[in-house]
């Protein structure tokens, strides 16, 4: 299983558009010169979703292949994820349908979204025992430390198969941003706890507290992924001209700090 990248960009999300900030990426080309920026700029990962031509959420296997292919060729050696975010317009069958399509080396899956009542544990597990067997590499959303406790019970079951986990933690949120956040150790504790298995995690952060909250998560071992997904501020609480803004002031904050 591939390790997650140092730092990943997530430059759009499902929800944010022009009218929140001219410079995120909606259209494919956009995205392409996005990753090219960001990696330049200290990203060793992208983390991405399309749209449709009315700028909506959109998960489409021949959309993804098209884009993967391209950004293979202009960003070589950069790690490159794809979401199955629900965003309320797809169900869990839909999400499983696109990945079991394109097949893709990396994707981001909120156990949440897969499992949304007790009976569905059974269609996804098929399909998380199917993306091991195919070597889809799962990123697994943790929304808080309650589903961190959930997904190690889940592991322990034998419901998502493998003793080697690659983790996505999410502190705050849309609507309350940094405010809603808990504490990065309440996240970590049931992780540590659970000597069984191994965990390569990384954080994402929503609202003006991204950078230090990045920055704390790597000093404890973990990964960052920044960007306009879940910041549009800089440390100071100004506006970030674009993307490769966000990437660069976190990529050097960790350098400076040696990480």
């Amino acid at each position: 299983m591939t390790r997650l990248p140092r730092l990943m960009v997530a430059p759009n999300g499902a929800r944010r558009g022009k009218a929140d900030h001219p410079a995120l990426p909606i259209t494919d080309e956009e995205l392409i010169s996005t990753a090219r920026d960001c990696q330049a700029a200290g990203a060793d990962g992208i983390h991405l979703h399309v749209r449709d031509e009315a700028g909506d959420h959109l998960i489409d296997p021949e959309r993804y292949r098209n884009l993967l292919n391209r950004l293979s060729k202009v960003v070589p050696g950069m790690y490159l994820q794809v979401t199955s975010e629900s965003a309320g317009c797809y169900d869990a069958e839909a999400q499983r349908a696109m990945i079991r399509a394109l097949r893709p080396r990396h994707v981001s899956v909120a156990m949440r979204e897969m499992v949304r009542a007790p009976e569905d544990w059974v269609a996804a597990s098929d399909f998380y025992h199917w993306a091991q067997s195919e070597g889809v590499s799962v990123q697994h959303i943790l929304y808080s430390p309650e589903e961190v406790t959930d997904f190690i019970a889940a592991v322990d079951t034998a419901r998502i198969p493998g003793r080697h986990h690659l983790l996505q933690l999410v502190r705050g949120t849309y609507a309350e941003g940094s405010a809603a956040a808990r504490p990065l150790e309440e996240y970590l504790a049931p992780l540590e706890r659970a000597k069984a298995y191994s965990f390569d995690w990384m954080l994402c952060a929503f609202g003006d507290a991204e950078t230090e909250s990045l920055v704390e998560a790597v000093k404890r071992g973990g990964k960052a992924r920044v960007g306009f997904e879940n910041s549009l501020q800089n440390a100071d609480g100004t506006l970030a001209p674009d993307n490769a803004a966000r990437v660069r002031e976190v990529h050097s904050a960790l350098c400076a700090l040696g990480l």
